[in-house]
């Protein structure tokens, strides 16, 4: 971080980490659950703001939204 804020590089390496490092291990993307394990785990950090970010970073992880991802789930239905 910079004296006049963060880089562009800091919030990749945070949506690296989330996404694909030791954070993703933590969320275990793809398996039932890991949208509101996101949300736990970022609402920590960022509280009222944590559902939109994993919403992306479910997309980012998974190739699909969860809205998609639960439709799926449930057989397209």
């Amino acid at each position: 971080m910079t004296a006049k804020g963060p880089k562009a590089s800091d919030a990749e390496t945070l949506r690296t980490y989330w996404a694909d490092g030791r954070g993703a291990a933590k969320i275990r993307w793809g398996t039932p659950g890991d949208f509101e394990r996101c949300v736990q785990e970022l609402s920590k950090y960022m509280p009222g703001r944590a559902e939109g970010y994993c919403n992306l970073l479910h997309k980012r992880a998974t190739g699909v939204y969860p809205a998609t991802h639960a439709k799926a789930d449930r057989g397209g239905r």
